[in-house]
């Protein structure tokens, strides 16, 4: 097994950490941290995430650098994204920090556009992420990290980031599975 692939199978192994770390009653104590109480279980854990989420980069950034680029990557690294986020958004709702509906689109269009991906590599297609896949994928990121992290800082402030960058990331990847189901909407003609 390559580096990128070790890389992304140690993100697939941060996931379970993650969600011991944001679902166990740890009595780790609670830090106030610009006027809004987190546990400190729940700092350890959105770490947890976000270091699980640069290795997204840091996989592909080695895979095309080294000329690494494998099957097995090319599988592994957006299941590993897919059960990352969708853990972490699944958490947020359990938490009340995310509504439940938002995270049902979010996740659908995951497997809708994974469903078309096969669709399309059964006929020998390979569909590769665009740019508005990759926004759709940071926006996603950052919305989840600042809401596992309670909006600190932005709390201080009363300003809703957290709120406002999960509404962005929702828009993002309605608007990335349309274009991926639109852009390749011939192989729908094809399959009668």
């Amino acid at each position: 097994m390559n580096l990128p692939n070790k890389i992304t199978v140690a993100r697939i192994l941060l996931i379970p950490v993650f969600l011991i770390l944001m679902l166990v009653p740890f009595e780790w104590g609670s830090w106030h941290i610009f006027g809004t109480e987190i546990k400190a279980a729940h700092i350890v854990g959105a770490v947890v995430f976000i270091i699980a989420s640069i290795t997204d980069w840091i996989d592909g950034y080695f895979a095309r650098k080294l000329k690494l680029v494998t099957n097995l990557g090319k599988f592994l690294d957006p299941l590993a994204d897919k059960l990352l986020v969708s853990a972490a958004l699944i958490v947020l709702v359990e938490m009340h920090l995310a509504p439940s509906w938002v995270v049902i689109t979010i996740i659908s269009r995951e497997f809708a556009v994974t469903g078309l991906r096969l669709i399309l590599a059964g006929s020998g297609e390979v569909v590769a992420a665009n740019m508005l896949g990759k926004i759709k994928t940071w926006t996603q990121i950052v919305a989840i990290s600042a809401l596992l992290l309670h909006n600190i800082p932005f709390s201080a402030i009363n300003f809703p980031f957290a709120d406002i960058m999960l509404y962005i990331s929702l828009i993002f990847t309605v608007w990335s599975g349309y274009e991926y189901f639109h852009i390749n909407r011939s192989i729908f003609k094809h399959s009668k």
